[in-house]
């Protein structure tokens, strides 16, 4: 059996773990925790997910390929593998869905954030940092999909990353994004997003 055939049967074996998961315990911080450990199983399969597969991005400015797996008929359960080079980073932001991440290689700081504004004023918004998760081999992040996370790729290594989102990423049109320095948010719009790339 190739690689490749064997990465699909992986993924697909997890990804129903992961659905029977939700099914039974909903969306809650235990239930991410076990879809948390689900995915970490797969990374740690790291013989399924090579780097000559995956590959980062070869063109100035480009920071990132993503990199699509799976995902349901209906856009739900979408499971993607995030290719980044170190020193990309993101500005605050939410998903709207839940989201679990977990590596392969590389390491990628996770700061989590929460709003301490009153929410009155459209458009403005201030954050306070709560945490700081850093997603590596063996280890991963949970997200709710009202919480606000930021990254930055660490070391020498581009990150090859396992990420999984209740709704697929190309969904997901009301996400919101931080500007720390001005105190404003504005739409995440998915529009702006480089497509993702399809696997074999």
């Amino acid at each position: 059996m190739s690689v490749a055939e064997q990465r699909r049967q992986a993924v697909a074996e997890t990804i129903g773990r992961i659905r029977r998961i939700e099914a039974e315990h909903g969306v809650t911080r235990a239930a991410l925790d076990r879809i948390k450990a689900a995915l970490l199983d797969l990374a740690a399969r790291d013989e399924l997910f090579p780097l000559a597969d995956f590959p980062p991005p070869k063109g100035k400015g480009d920071t990132g390929n993503r990199y699509l797996l799976s995902e349901d008929p209906d856009r739900r359960f979408a499971l993607y593998l995030n290719s980044l080079l170190p020193g990309k980073k993101t500005n605050p932001h939410d998903h709207t869905t839940w989201a679990v991440v977990v590596a392969v290689d590389g390491e990628e700081i996770n700061r989590v954030y929460e709003r301490t504004d009153d929410r009155r004023a459209e458009g403005k918004a201030s954050l306070r940092q709560v945490k700081e998760v850093v997603v590596r081999p063996g280890a991963g992040i949970a997200l709710m999909p009202e919480d606000i996370h930021a990254i930055e790729v660490t070391g020498s290594r581009p990150t090859r990353h396992l990420h999984m989102y209740g709704r697929a990423l190309e969904t997901l049109d009301r996400r919101v994004g931080y500007d720390l320095e001005t105190g404003t948010y504005v739409p995440y719009n998915k529009t702006q997003m480089k497509p993702s790339l399809r696997t074999s």
